[in-house]
């Protein structure tokens, strides 16, 4: 088994057609088909179903694709890191839950590069897609966060997905609203206040659970609640229906704009505080690339962590 190989799956797979995957690779078909039939000869596995509208990857082929992208995805990265050539274009993703600072970080880290030089992607979406986003190395880092409710049920995910979190910073919960909301100017909010208030909660999918949701306290009874998928509607629902949600209080200006408060959560014996361990995944044992170590950077300083 080759790198060269291994290259040649990925491109198959990604284009699902032999004929776009020759192109691409700048290699004749019969030279592609024999190197993977030669490649399926060696693993005793056949990668591929070849039919006349393409080819589709087997269940073997499916799950070889994973080990195929991890080993050839760090072959680019440390090319990437220690060689200064290499004609190819360098791909950065990054996924993360709905924050604010994590785009600005993207934003941040991506003015220093020549964009034409390189295929960047940040995907705000639900937890779950943030884990699988990283497993399959759609994206090499994930941006979440840990909570002493939902800590031993991520850390489960994460272990089946071969990812490990890495810290960042610790935050108490706030109550998330616009300037004209009747509590914004509050020193503190408490519970009971929010009760004539709809809570907004982003949307995780039909199979759900309590532990994925991105807003802390998120297995409280609320009177009211309102689901979102994007953070413009959010934002849009806090202005309309003065509605508010509860997160980490670390909100962007530059992005956001100043329409938006952070008030500190008074807890009481019924609805204690919670702790948010705001992190990010990374496939285990893997190095991060050179626009990787920058991103992560580049959150740091915002954050202000040392």
């Amino acid at each position: 088994m080759t790198l060269t190989q291994l290259h040649y799956i990925i491109t198959i797979a990604q284009t699902k057609s032999l004929n776009k995957a020759a192109e691409q690779l700048f290699v004749s078909q019969p030279s592609l088909t024999s190197a993977v039939k030669e490649l399926e000869k060696e693993l005793g596995i056949t990668l591929f179903y070849r039919s006349g509208r393409g080819v589709t990857l087997t269940n073997d082929g499916t799950e070889f694709l994973l080990y195929a992208k991890q080993i050839y995805g760090q072959y680019e990265t440390v090319m990437e890191k220690y060689s200064g050539g290499g004609s190819y274009k360098k791909k950065f993703g990054v996924s993360t839950q709905h924050y604010s600072f994590a785009v600005k970080a993207f934003v941040d880290m991506a003015k220093a590069y020549d964009m034409s030089q390189y295929e960047f992607a940040i995907r705000e979406t639900q937890t779950k897609e943030v884990i699988q986003d990283v497993s399959t190395m759609k994206s090499e880092v994930g941006v979440l966060y840990l909570s002493d409710f939902n800590r031993k049920s991520m850390t489960k995910l994460f272990r089946s997905a071969g990812l490990e979190f890495h810290h960042l910073t610790i935050c108490q919960a706030y109550v998330y609203l616009w300037k004209g909301h009747p509590l914004a100017n509050e020193e503190s909010i408490s519970f009971e206040q929010l009760g004539k208030y709809p809570c907004l909660a982003f949307e995780q999918g039909d199979d759900s659970a309590f532990y994925l949701a991105e807003e802390i306290l998120s297995t409280n009874e609320y009177p009211q609640i309102i689901k979102a998928n994007d953070r413009a509607t959010m934002l849009n629902l806090m202005i309309g229906l003065n509605g508010y949600t509860l997160c980490s209080g670390i909100i962007c200006e530059e992005l956001n704009g100043d329409e938006y408060r952070a008030v500190p959560f008074k807890d009481d014996e019924m609805n204690p505080n919670s702790e948010m361990e705001i992190g990010y995944v990374t496939r285990k044992n893997s190095i991060l690339s050179r626009m990787g170590e920058h991103y992560i950077e580049e959150i740091k300083k915002y954050l202000r962590i040392e």
